[in-house]
């Protein structure tokens, strides 16, 4: 989709290790998403992606301002999360932080898009009326540009 420089940071250097091995990553840092400033220059990136870390006992929904610092204003942030019954409370907490951050000017939401079948689910109470999968949602916003002010 025209991105061809990738980075990446994770808070496993296990996950790190896999990541390189796919040879698509020019740059790979261990990072705790939450627990430390991301590393990399305020609106750095064109794009920032969170898959699979959003949610319970994961990455902590405190870190959108953090996302928002390194992403270039008109930049896009796709964010991800499941909707499985044991996520419920913090994908509600995410939808808050989300909300927050769109009145406030610092974002536009442009999609938030159901996904039934997500992932396998690891337990018959977390699967989606016993399909076997779990449900989640697709996040994109886009950074608002920075106004300018008028001289005079």
């Amino acid at each position: 989709r025209g991105f061809r420089c990738l980075h990446g940071v994770d808070g496993s250097a296990g996950m790190l290790e896999r990541a390189r091995s796919t040879g698509l990553y020019q740059q790979l840092r261990l990072c705790v998403l939450g627990r430390e400033p991301l590393p990399a220059p305020a609106e750095h990136y064109d794009a920032v992606t969170v898959v699979g870390a959003l949610g319970e006992g994961q990455v902590p929904s405190s870190v959108l301002p953090e996302l928002l610092r390194v992403t270039k204003p008109g930049g896009f942030l796709c964010l991800t999360t499941r909707s499985n019954p044991s996520n419920l409370r913090y994908k509600a907490e995410l939808e808050a932080a989300l909300g927050q951050l769109q009145r406030s000017g610092a974002w536009q939401k442009l999609l938030a898009q159901e996904v039934e079948y997500w992932e396998r689910a690891t337990s018959e109470e977390e699967s989606t009326q016993g399909t076997g999968y779990i449900s989640g949602v697709v996040y994109i916003y886009q950074k608002c540009p920075v106004p300018h002010l008028e001289e005079g």
